[in-house]
């Protein structure tokens, strides 16, 4: 498709009305009747671009129009998004395809963090969640033709990375909101667009193949292929459209990391002693299936009925190698001390845990939308949609653990950036695992999860074309919601056996004869043992059945809940269209109220009898009920001083209503499990739940300049502020007591620093509260798009650019609202050059150093910093005819890896991982 831009004002000219530009929010406030918005409400899309113009900018390009420059590939690509930032009352930015099943991308995860203002967090190396502006996944909304879309995980964020890119057309990041919206993006809410059938005139088929390598992975090719069909019936009344994908990936992450630290007093000074290192090997398998389609039915002019299905499954394995090496506190020897820590520590008769752990995950999300649209001559339009999600997730682990003695290690953390570790042990020497000497030994050990998201929707919309002073249009809709979510689990462990057998048990299979070889771990890393042998979990499965002892899944009634929430709203907003001195000025004023019901439905649990405690016995069940309102206005002003130069403000109220992570839940649940060391006690893990928080809200302000000089380029520049309310916040306490129990910090021993009972059990107990304090975070955004063309004598080069960069209130993790994951500087660069025939892009993502918890990171148990990243993706394509096109490319190109250091010190290591590059190669035929 071939995407028309105009020729460029003259720069001088630009630059001369730029300062007249600076001054339309000011100039709004003197002048109400000059407020305008030549972008209507569109009944089929309320939160995507639509194409309607103003007339000055209409008159212009008319007047140009013998200077008119035809893109093609890539470049109409960004013109698309461009055009549709342009044309938005909103803040927004976004990314486009320039034909059907052409998106710009291998990843959609990976498209969206080279919008400004984006940043990804990565799963395996994989993107895999986004935030935006600093705040994480959870903060941010995602719908699908701007209707809600339930991801396969209801905590820590949409997951994307089980969204092919076949599913979208456009994908669109909307940073101000109007009242139309529905609410949840606290930081933004993220549109994707899928295929509109009746925006094609000729029937459209699409194949396509792909294989994949990920290095690290070993040599295994893995595949996807993808289908699309768009075509029109009925004289162009009746469009379909259909898209099928498949795709198998493989991948591996190998992670050296600090989980647990002690602390010693040395010479009057406290010192960090690294208690708990830990290999972590993870050997993934994946298959995708996403399927969608859609009718538009336009029987006349005025009436037009639209549905839409999309469906995506992710099935995973997960084979999970872990070498923990529990080191006794109390034979702890540190040695060259600095910057507050133990750089050498020594630790003697240790107890090391050998756990091989097989994951399986299933997740799906599905979403289907009928909606119709009527509009009369007079400028009447009414819509009507009704809208079901569901997302599902499954998982099960089953770990092989199997615990030794160990004389001796030690720990070298003197460069942060190069640890050494030595063990005074062969790790893979099956002899070891002598099962006369071990400590603990055993099949299955682990949970399974089930989880539900759902939601179902009604609405009606009607808008009003007017003509009163600034007013071009009135609009007015009303909204219902039902969002719930289950999460049953249970969990399956040998120890709930009443004669289960005990470590030293020969029901087992020896490592001698049944055992899995693990080597080049951290890539072969000559600084550590990086080879060891771990358990054959087939054989263990195998030796259980030959016993004829079969293990229960009990329910954990401790950790299973539900919650409910009914959200009625209305809204009404008015679209503005006027001139202040001669410049057009478009924009929107509207208000959005919302009642919300939350119930939660939580277990009152009691402990088991016998020696198997894991799991907690019902006897009740509790309702918790809240219910609150939120009154949301929003402002958003376009001023346009010349057809190239924008200006824009922006001003709203945003909330998120309280929200789940890996950390936490909406009800109070509690688990148990056993430790091999100390000996004979166990560790209860509590979340106390926040079924009464409140919504977190946010008053927010944007104030930007954006100029439109040529083809395929623009500048611009975006301010902006939020002050975030009832921020949530999540911290280990240590009560006088729970459920009756004394409890207290322990100041010696193997347990120094836990929470712990008289009888040495460790409790881990999470409480989550609102941040009554209001935190603050104000930033910058720079984006530049250009072409090349008329600088060179080669056509075909240009460059894609942005920076980001966020300032939060300075918060302590644990101490109130923390904006974790945010790298206060994130850049990416995009340099590109294409012809008929070929092209290439090198695109360098760069992010600064963020701060997790163990809310967001496995590895991030204790303080945890991720140190600032550079990666560099390469792609090249090949299109000999019009039907047909290659591509291949390297995903992180330069073997970029993830370092954290602890405690906010980056001379004090943390983490180092390995992930490898990725290597595809494709073809697609368009016919």
């Amino acid at each position: 498709m071939a995407v028309v831009v105009r020729e460029p004002a003259r720069v001088a000219r630009a630059v001369k009305t730029m300062l007249l530009g600076t001054a339309g929010p000011v100039l709004w406030f003197m002048a109400p009747a000059a407020l305008a918005q030549t972008v209507p409400i569109d009944p089929n899309a309320p939160v995507t671009p639509t194409p309607a113009t103003s007339e000055p900018i209409a008159a212009a390009d008319a007047a140009e129009e013998a200077g008119e420059v035809v893109v093609t590939g890539f470049r109409a690509s960004i013109a698309t998004a461009l055009d549709a930032k342009r044309r938005d009352t909103r803040v927004s930015d976004g990314i486009s395809a320039e034909d059907l099943g052409k998106f710009p991308s291998q990843n959609i995860t990976e498209s969206i963090q080279r919008i400004s203002g984006v940043q990804m967090q990565n799963i395996n190396g994989r993107g895999a969640t986004i935030s935006i502006r600093g705040l994480g996944p959870q903060y941010a909304l995602t719908t699908i033709n701007g209707q809600t879309f339930k991801s396969a995980d209801f905590t820590d964020g949409f997951r994307y990375d089980i969204i092919q890119t076949e599913l979208a057309n456009a994908v669109q990041v909307l940073k101000s909101p109007t009242p139309d919206m529905d609410s949840g993006g606290l930081s933004g809410t993220i549109n994707i667009q899928t295929v509109q059938p009746l925006d094609y005139k000729n029937r459209k088929i699409v194949l396509s193949a792909k294989a994949q390598n990920s290095e690290y992975a070993g040599k295994t090719i893995t595949p996807k292929f993808g289908a699309s069909y768009v075509d029109q019936f009925a004289d162009g009344r009746v469009g379909v459209y259909v898209n099928l994908g498949y795709q198998k990936l493989e991948d591996r992450a190998d992670y050296l990391f600090q989980d647990r630290w002690a602390t010693q007093t040395i010479n009057g000074a406290v010192i960090a002693v690294p208690r708990r290192p830990r290999y972590r090997r993870i050997d993934r398998s994946i298959e995708q299936l996403t399927g969608s389609g859609g009718v538009q039915w336009r029987p006349t002019d005025r009436l037009e009925i639209d549905a839409t299905a999309i469906y995506a499954r992710d099935d995973t394995k997960y084979d999970v190698n872990q070498q923990v090496f529990l080191f006794n506190t109390a034979r702890l020897t540190a040695g060259s001390i600095s910057d507050g820590a133990s750089k050498v520590t020594t630790a003697t008769n240790f107890t090391l845990e050998n756990n091989r752990q097989e994951e399986s995950r299933k997740l799906s999300s599905q979403g289907y939308t009928l909606a119709m649209k009527w509009k009369d001559e007079d400028g009447l339009a009414v819509r009507a949609v009704g809208n079901f999600t569901r997302g599902y997730a499954y998982s099960r682990e089953d770990a092989a653990i199997l615990g030794v003695t160990i004389p001796s290690a030690t720990l070298d953390i003197t460069d942060p950036r190069k640890p050494k570790y030595t063990v005074a042990a062969n790790l893979s020497d099956p002899a070891l695992y002598n099962q006369a000497t071990l400590v603990r030994n055993e099949f299955p050990n682990g949970a399974t999860r089930r989880t539900t998201g759902k939601e179902v929707s009604t609405q009606v919309d009607v808008t009003k074309d007017v003509t009163l002073g600034p007013i071009s249009q009135f609009a007015a809709g009303t909204k219902f919601r039902h969002e719930s979510f289950v999460r049953d689990v249970g969990r399956h462990d040998l120890g709930s056996i009443a004669n289960r057998p005990g470590p030293t048990s020969t029901l087992f299979p020896a490592l001698s004869a049944a055992s899995y070889g693990v080597g080049g771990f951290l890539d072969g890393n000559g600084n550590l043992p990086n080879a060891w042998i771990a358990p054959d979990t087939a054989g263990y499965r195998q030796a259980l059945a030959n016993a004829g002892i079969a293990v229960p899944d009990l329910p954990a009634p401790e950790g299973s809940y539900t919650v409910d929430r009914y959200i009625p709203a209305v809204y009404a907003m008015a679209s503005l269209d006027s001139m202040v001195f001669g410049a057009t000025l478009r924009g929107n004023l509207g208000v959005r109220y919302e009642h919300t019901k939350q119930v939660v439905n939580g277990n009152i649990t009691q402990p088991r009898t016998g020696s198997y405690t894991d799991v907690t016995q019902k006897i009740g069940e509790y309702v918790e009920t809240q219910e609150y309102d939120n009154v949301l206005p929003s402002l958003n002003l376009v001023l346009e001083p010349t057809r190239t130069l924008q200006v824009r403000f922006a001003a709203a109220k945003v909330l998120v209503r309280p929200i789940l992570d890996s950390r936490s839940s909406l009800a109070q649940t509690t688990s148990s499990t056993a430790n091999t060391f100390p000996v004979g006690t166990r560790t209860l893990t509590v979340d106390l739940g926040q079924s009464g928080l409140k919504p977190l809200t946010a008053d927010q302000l944007d104030l930007g300049v954006e100029w439109y000089y040529g083809p395929a380029s623009a500048l611009s520049i975006n301010g902006f502020y939020k002050w975030v309310k009832n921020g949530t916040f999540s911290s280990l306490v240590c009560p006088s007591a729970f459920n009756g129990t004394a409890l207290s910090r322990a100041s010696s021993g193997a347990t120094n620093g836990d929470c712990v009972d008289a009888a040495g059990n460790i409790y881990n107990i999470t409480q989550t509260s609102n941040d009554p304090s209001t935190i603050r975070i104000r930033g910058v955004e720079v984006s530049w798009n250009q072409s090349f063309d008329r600088w060179l004598p080669v056509d075909g080069f240009g460059l894609l650019a942005n920076y980001t960069r966020v300032i939060p209130t300075k918060v302590a993790i644990g101490t109130g609202f923390t904006v974790r994951n945010l790298s206060k500087n994130t850049a990416n660069i995009t340099p590109y050059w294409e012809d008929r025939l070929f092209s290439l892009r090198l695109s360098a993502n760069y992010r600064s150093s963020y701060e997790q918890n163990g809310a967001d990171s496995f590895f991030a148990t204790e303080g945890h910093t991720v140190r600032a990243r550079t990666q560099f993706d390469l792609s090249a394509g090949f299109t000999p005819t019009d039907y047909l096109s290659f591509a291949a490319g390297v995903i992180n190109l330069n073997n970029s890896r993830e370092e954290a250091y602890y405690n906010n010190n980056p001379s004090i290591w943390q983490e180092s991982s390995f992930y490898g590059r990725s290597f595809y190669l494709s073809a697609t035929l368009r016919m």
